[in-house]
């Protein structure tokens, strides 16, 4: 399936991924692999804890793989997402764009990540020494239900 949810502890096939998009006319691929980081905002992150609305999500990210194809000159895209309480150093999103040139596999690569953050319903809290955060954008919003 080039569109994916995976729930922890679920992960990614990173070479899978790859023989999805592969073919012959594949002259370059871009691989995107996100993951948790030990530090956002200032703040050391112990986890993140990713809540989706499953269907959603798959038909949000359907309808960006589509664009993808449409606007970029790309052959293929793969595009996952993990879900659940992840630790540092986890696999969150993977992307995978192939192309028969780099350049519109990059770009078609950016594009997509930036959409995926901008327009799916999963939601990303960051559970930090200093307390748990809801992240909207570039915003660090407290969980007011924590105390």
């Amino acid at each position: 399936m080039r569109v994916r949810l995976f729930k922890k502890p679920e992960d990614f096939d990173i070479n899978e991924a790859i023989e999805l998009v592969s073919s012959p006319k594949s002259g370059g691929i871009v691989v995107f692999l996100g993951k948790v980081r030990e530090e956002s905002h200032g703040r050391r992150v112990k986890k993140l804890i990713y809540e989706a609305y499953e269907e959603m999500a798959i038909e949000e990210m359907k309808r960006i793989r589509s664009e993808a194809l449409k606007k970029f000159p790309i052959l293929d895209m793969v595009i996952w997402h993990r879900h659940g309480e992840l630790e540092v150093g986890e696999n969150t999103i993977l992307i995978v764009a192939a192309g028969k040139h780099r350049k519109e596999a990059f770009e078609a690569c950016i594009w997509a990540v930036d959409e995926v953050k901008k327009r799916v319903p999963i939601w990303k809290k960051e559970v930090t020494d200093e307390g748990e955060f809801w992240i909207e954008g570039e915003k660090a919003i407290p969980d007011k239900k924590v105390h």
